[in-house]
């Protein structure tokens, strides 16, 4: 146990060490893009770094569908894992913490700590449920702004998102163009289409038809477990690419040698689906996940513009956008389409397609082929 404990210690010496996250709270509604008005409303975030006298140190780190902000460091010297971009944060590292503050902030909808159908509704002093409203991305980078203000933050150095959070990203920089100084969107687009929608709907529809569900008021109750863990599956396998599969499960079976004729699971990569099925409902919300995919799927960058050019030509930032030449989430056409737009509209971009296996996941993993990339564009800024 000392042994263990002494190389965890050490390991965060590395990084960002333990670190703690905060609340924010407002009790004025914040409205929502589709009318409504949410209040209360708080968010979680986390920093790292020191904000400097100026204030204009700062990078805004936008969390993917299931991530939170807790993006680097533990918690706890125990904790098994760091944040999930710890690679990526600390002294000397792309977010390097000894030149920038970095923040990273649970969106609005999720179920980390920021207001979301698993929050309190004050009307009835019972769980949101699905009475919550639908948000958007719109409103959850709404929500950020108000953090910013709160912190005194007027422009950023940078904001940086992978995902859904490149989408953040975007949005940020195209509706809140005197805030963003650079823009770099990892794995992302301009908007979902139909094999995306229909991939989310999908998980969205094993959720639901899990009788626990029960309409989406389940709190105190029985979870729809088993839809979430189905609409990780699914949602997962969008992450891989067929060659990191083959390479890592193959055909091969899971404990035997030969097929047993049973109908129960035996390949690897079975055992393999079913582990990252059972380790999500362990930490996420199945409402949760229902909103922030039809949030993903409501989104089009160029909505309320006449082109995705138009929107474009609203930002100031500077962009760096990369794509992974395995990922079929987000395929680099649609890197190419953003940047594309970004150049017509006469916006400083960089565009860069980084050959890899890892499939959409490459933005979390090929992080020492990143960080020189994003180093520099920051330190350029």
């Amino acid at each position: 146990m000392v042994a263990t404990l002494s190389v965890e210690l050490e390991t965060l010496n590395t990084d960002v060490g333990i670190v703690q996250t905060h609340y924010a709270t407002w009790e004025e509604p914040l409205r929502l893009q589709n009318g409504a008005e949410l209040a209360p409303i708080t968010l979680a975030y986390e920093t790292y770094g020191t904000l400097n006298e100026r204030r204009d140190n700062a990078l805004l780190v936008m969390h993917a569908l299931s991530g939170d902000a807790h993006a680097a460091g533990r918690h706890a010297p125990t904790d098994r894992k760091p944040g999930w971009w710890n690679d990526m944060i600390g002294s000397g590292r792309a977010f390097d913490t000894d030149r920038y503050f970095v923040l990273c902030v649970n969106v609005i909808g999720g179920c980390q700590g920021s207001t979301g159908p698993s929050s309190i509704n004050p009307a009835t002093g019972q769980p949101y449920g699905s009475d919550f409203p639908v948000v958007t991305i719109q409103d959850m980078v709404a929500a950020q702004v108000r953090l910013l203000d709160r912190l005194g933050i007027d422009t950023l150095r940078a904001v940086i998102g992978g995902s859904m959070g490149g989408m953040q990203a975007l949005e940020l920089a195209i509706n809140y163009p005197e805030r963003v100084k650079l823009a770099v969107l990892l794995a992302t687009a301009a908007r979902h289409g139909a094999q995306q929608i229909a991939f989310n709907h999908i998980g969205r529809q094993a959720i639901m038809t899990d009788a626990n569900w029960r309409g989406g008021h389940y709190y105190g109750g029985p979870v729809p477990w088993a839809g979430l863990a189905a609409a990780r599956m699914v949602g997962h396998m969008t992450y891989l690419s067929e060659e990191r599969l083959q390479w890592r499960f193959g055909r091969n079976l899971q404990t035997q040698e030969q097929p047993g004729f049973s109908l129960e699971p035996e390949f690897a990569v079975e055992s393999y689906l079913n582990y990252q099925g059972r380790s999500f409902v362990d930490r996420f919300d199945p409402n949760s996940y229902l909103y922030i995919t039809k949030a993903l799927d409501y989104y089009d960058a160029s909505a309320g513009y006449e082109s995705l050019i138009a929107a474009f030509g609203r930002a100031q930032a500077r962009f760096l956008i990369a794509s992974f030449s395995s990922d079929w989430l987000y395929p680099p056409r649609e890197s190419q389409t953003l940047t594309a737009a970004a150049q017509a509209a006469g916006r400083d971009v960089e565009y860069v397609e980084l050959d890899s296996v890892l499939g959409h996941d490459a933005f979390l993993l090929e992080y020492e082929r990143l960080t020189p990339l994003i180093a520099d564009a920051i330190a350029s800024v």
